[in-house]
Parts: C-alpha cells; sequence; structure tokens
C-alpha cells in the first residue's frame, strides 16, 4: 500500500488533488482511499489530504501517519519542513512547489533519508492559468515523480473531474509540471 499525505492551505485545491489521484488509480484498476483533514478552517489555513493506493482492498481507516510521499502544494509551507516531515519514513518522496530550494529545507530531507523533489507550479500556475492554482501542477509533478499512476490515467482522470477550457488547461498544466520536476541531488 502507498501513502501519500498532501499539504496546503484552504482554497488551493489540495482535497482536489487527492481526489484526483484516487481518481487515476482507479481508472487503473487500484483500491483507493481519499479523504481530508481540516475543521472549520478558513480559507488560508493549512489543511491536509490523504490518498492510499493499493492492490488489494484497504482495511485501515485513519490518517497517514507515516507516508511513502509527502507533497507540498503551498510554496509557504515548504519553508516549514517541521508541518510536513512528521512520520516521514525513511525511502519516502517529498515533493515541494518551490523554484529553488533552500540547502538548509533539502538538509532536513535528505538527514531523514527522503528524496527531494521540486516544481515551480506557481510559475505554471501563471503561465497556465494566470492565476495561483497550485494543486493540477503537483499532481504532474507527483506523478512524474513517483509512477504511482500512469500520466494517461492522470490526465483521464482531469477529464472526469474537469471539462471544456478549464480540462484542458489543467491538462496543460500536468503535462508541464510532469515535464518540469526535478529531482534534488
Amino acid at each position: 500500500m502507498i501513502e501519500v499525505r498532501w499539504h496546503g492551505r484552504g482554497g488551493q485545491g489540495v482535497v482536489t488533488s487527492s481526489e484526483l489521484l484516487a481518481r487515476a488509480a482507479l481508472i487503473e484498476k487500484k483500491y483507493v482511499q481519499h479523504f481530508p483533514e481540516f475543521g472549520p478552517e478558513r480559507r488560508g489555513a493549512p489543511v491536509r489530504a490523504y490518498t492510499r493506493i493499493s492492490n488489494e482492498p484497504i482495511e485501515i481507516h485513519t490518517g497517514v501517519y507515516e507516508p511513502n510521499i509527502v507533497v507540498v502544494i503551498d510554496p509557504s509551507l515548504a519553508l516549514e519542513p517541521t508541518l510536513y516531515l512528521e512520520g516521514v519514513k525513511k525511502g519516502a518522496k517529498v515533493i515541494i512547489n518551490a523554484k529553488e530550494i533552500k540547502e538548509e529545507i533539502a538538509s532536513k530531507i535528505k538527514s531523514i533519508g527522503a528524496e527531494l523533489y521540486y516544481v515551480d507550479a506557481f510559475q505554471i500556475a501563471l503561465d497556465v492559468f494566470g492565476k495561483p492554482f497550485y494543486n493540477t501542477p503537483m499532481f504532474g509533478a507527483l506523478v512524474k515523480a513517483t509512477g504511482i499512476v500512469d500520466l494517461n490515467a492522470a490526465i483521464e482522470a482531469l477529464k472526469q473531474r474537469f471539462s471544456g477550457d478549464i480540462a484542458e488547461k489543467n491538462i496543460q498544466a500536468v503535462k508541464r509540471a510532469f515535464e518540469e520536476v526535478k529531482k534534488y541531488e
């Protein structure tokens, strides 16, 4: 079973990203769980969402405490590793929305034995949408960095969730992030 924990802020599409991943895994005939974690927070408050993917039925029904993959959608949260590194396993993949990575952040992530990936989802979102909609670029980065689902399944999930011009823009954002995500060495 693969467990993904998504971090962002209310209104940034954290829950939508988790849902898109779950849809893509369903397209590939896998078992999935997807659910958010938030209370009555206001827009802009930190939010988490979880996705589990397995080839077998999933019996566990809790939050994700030891993720295999962490996705940090909000660039300001990327600067606060204590908010997203809790419970991260050795060998996990951490994918951050950042133009570049500060050495102290990379050192913290590498010190726990995790792999670090990053993509400038902010710029991709501005170029494609004209607004800071980071979630689908980060979904594309996750697909490339992890191979958890195929890009074609990810695109089909977008087509199921969105329509018309909105679907096309989201597909463009996912493909661009898929191409631009980098592994921090």
